[in-house]
């Protein structure tokens, strides 16, 4: 029986977490779930699932999640940054799954890391924020490791066993890899015009046609800038160069990613869109359980196509690339300038095409001196989102 933390319990991840447990109670337990300030959410996941703690990141949000409970619920309700890294790191704790969205979930997503958990890793920012850092407190603590994105959990999938036990040091030449492809379905505009891209509202840029999930990652989808943070996540995961890594647009969202191998064999992981396989896979690697997937039919399917991601379109996309391949302190910048930027359009505050004018303006301004600490990290975070704040502005 694991026992286990969930970060984001009450976003589209935690939900299908959750799912994959109701499908295995005798292998999996909720020790903990994590929100934010989604009480009503939250509450009834504890009456369904009954976890000891439910940590509410807003203490307002706790405390009115604490009366909802009662005096008499064996769930005890907590809040605080303190109390959160001390619940992922507690004794208790087998596995935690990392799905807060944003740079909120670093921190935490780090304390299990140091703790040595095994950490399902559905949080992007952990990596793209702090690559090299992360990957080496990985290293450090004999932390177990396993990404959950389709995306890299399906390259996981397609690689040796040696090179699944080295994440973030493996050497892919060695192991006979000439290329990691990344597939991203190029969202819901992939065929419009592009001079009206300008005018998209945010209930079109989160209507994605094949996946189920949140308003953020519905937008970064939608300008591929979520393939983008995926390309700087693959980077470090994998110890890939840019030379190794391509991404490519695969619309049915049925090949989630594929390794070429230098004999020329391609290995690809195929399934119906469902995030409740890769979490499936994670969380009981190397074995295999039922997820409640249903079994990708391939007559359905009918066909598969490619093409290649036109920068035209998908600015961000290559934005991210270059970040990428300037560093962490690049890589930082343009994570935060995109957090602030598709808050602003979700909000209607600016269009959808200013959201890359507003990543390249920040990325333009990148410092020069190195990150060596978590609090160069966040200190350069703020520093990023105030000058999205001013690039905003710049916008309206």
């Amino acid at each position: 029986m694991q026992n286990m933390v969930i970060l984001g319990a009450t976003g589209s991840i935690g939900a299908s977490t959750l799912s994959v447990i109701q499908h295995n109670p005798a292998a999996y337990q909720v020790y903990a779930l994590v929100a934010n300030t989604n009480v009503d959410k939250m509450a009834e996941l504890c009456t369904i699932h009954r976890p000891e703690v439910a940590h509410m990141v807003d203490p307002n949000a706790a405390k009115l999640l604490a009366e909802r409970l009662g005096a008499t619920s064996a769930t005890r309700v907590s809040s605080g940054e303190s109390e959160l890294l001390e619940l992922v790191a507690h004794s208790r704790v087998d596995t935690v799954m990392a799905a807060i969205v944003g740079a909120a979930g670093m921190l935490p997503t780090l304390a299990a890391v140091k703790a040595g958990k095994r950490v399902l890793l559905a949080n992007k920012e952990a990596l793209v924020m702090s690559g090299r850092l992360f990957m080496e407190a990985t290293r450090q603590s004999g932390a177990t490791l396993l990404p959950v994105d389709s995306e890299h959990n399906a390259i996981f999938q397609c690689l040796p066993e040696a090179v699944q036990q080295q994440l973030g040091y493996c050497n892919l030449q060695g192991a006979g890899i000439s290329s990691i492809l990344l597939t991203g379905s190029g969202g819901p505009f992939l065929s419009a015009d592009l001079a009206s891209l300008a005018s998209v509202t945010p209930a079109q840029a989160i209507k994605h046609p094949n996946w189920s999930m949140g308003p953020k990652i519905s937008v970064d989808s939608a300008t591929m800038m979520n393939k983008g943070l995926e390309y700087v996540e693959a980077r470090w995961l994998f110890n890939a160069s840019a030379e190794q890594l391509k991404v490519v647009i695969h619309p049915q969202s049925v090949i989630h990613s594929m390794v070429q191998y230098q004999d020329g064999s391609v290995l690809a992981q195929l399934g119906n869109p469902d995030m409740r396989t890769p979490i499936a896979h994670c969380m009981a690697y190397p074995e295999r359980i039922v997820s409640g997937v249903e079994p990708l039919d391939f007559f359905k399917v009918g066909q598969l196509s490619f093409c290649e991601p036109d920068f035209a379109r998908y600015p961000c996309l290559e934005l991210a690339m270059t970040a990428s391949a300037s560093g962490q302190e690049a890589t930082t910048v343009i994570n935060a300038a995109n957090e602030m930027a598709v808050a602003s359009f979700l909000k209607g505050e600016i269009g959808f095409t200013d959201i890359a004018r507003v990543n390249e303006a920040c990325l333009a301004r990148v410092p020069q001196s190195p990150l060596n600490s978590i609090a160069d990290i966040l200190a350069l975070d703020g520093q990023s989102r105030q000058y999205a704040k001013e690039a905003i502005a710049g916008c309206k």
